[in-house]
């Protein structure tokens, strides 16, 4: 089976997008940003974010200071504009609701040969406003390409469309915990993906103020990772 090619631009033309959202995220935002420094300087990584609008990779993409791969349903490849931002930012498509082995299979590819990559391990926005459970995806990922996971946290794009509707500025807030590495050796079964799983999403949930910490909250792998990441009051 041919693997698609994943779509990535040149460094020029990514610095060039990241400085207009970097303008953009400026213009309707007061972000609030910490833990940058945590970002690995070289080699391939497996970001995990919680995903709460549609703008999430906007602020990711402003404030990281790699070039980022990211995920992206398949659905926005039909929308003209949406799909230029995205496949000029750098994208893997996915087809929502299935097992896309030829996405899994870019993946892995791009991972093994050093490319950062971001997703959401919910695999869809949470229309709740907190976690959800996270889908096996992201663990099979960094067990399979053997590569570090880096948590990330971002709350208040929610709250975007609403205010800049009212041309308000929204406070925004990314943090980015410290990058971790899964026990397996390669070749992880279903039972260790979930315990995996478990794991990637309390790291994200440590990162978040409570109320946002949605399935997680009183998961007993909370205070393993809250002793990781320094956990953000509420």
């Amino acid at each position: 089976m041919s693997v698609e090619p994943v779509r990535r631009a040149s460094p020029r033309v990514y610095r060039a997008m990241r400085r207009m959202f970097q303008l953009l995220v400026g213009a309707l935002c007061r972000a609030d940003v910490a833990g940058v420094e945590n970002v690995p300087q070289t080699g391939a990584f497996l970001a995990v974010v919680n995903h709460l609008a549609i703008t999430d990779p906007t602020l990711i993409m402003s404030y990281f200071p790699r070039q980022m791969t990211i995920f992206a349903a398949d659905k926005w490849r039909k929308v003209f504009g949406i799909r230029e931002i995205v496949e000029t930012a750098g994208v893997i498509w996915v087809a929502r609701g299935e097992a896309d082995l030829s996405a899994i299979r870019q993946a892995v590819g791009a991972l093994k040969a050093g490319w950062p990559i971001g997703m959401a391990p919910e695999g869809t926005r949470s229309l709740t406003r907190a976690l959800q459970p996270g889908k096996v995806g992201a663990a099979y990922l960094a067990d399979r390409a053997g590569v570090p996971l880096l948590p990330v946290a971002i709350w208040g794009t929610e709250r975007l469309p609403e205010n800049a509707r009212r041309l308000r500025r929204t406070p925004v807030h990314m943090r980015v915990g410290r990058p971790f590495r899964l026990p397996g050796d390669g070749r992880a079964r279903s039972r260790e993906l979930e315990a995996y799983t478990d794991q990637i999403m309390c790291r994200i949930a440590a990162l978040l103020p409570p109320e946002y910490r949605g399935v997680y909250a009183d998961h007993p792998g909370l205070s393993a990772a809250a002793e990781a990441d320094t956990p953000i009051p509420g």
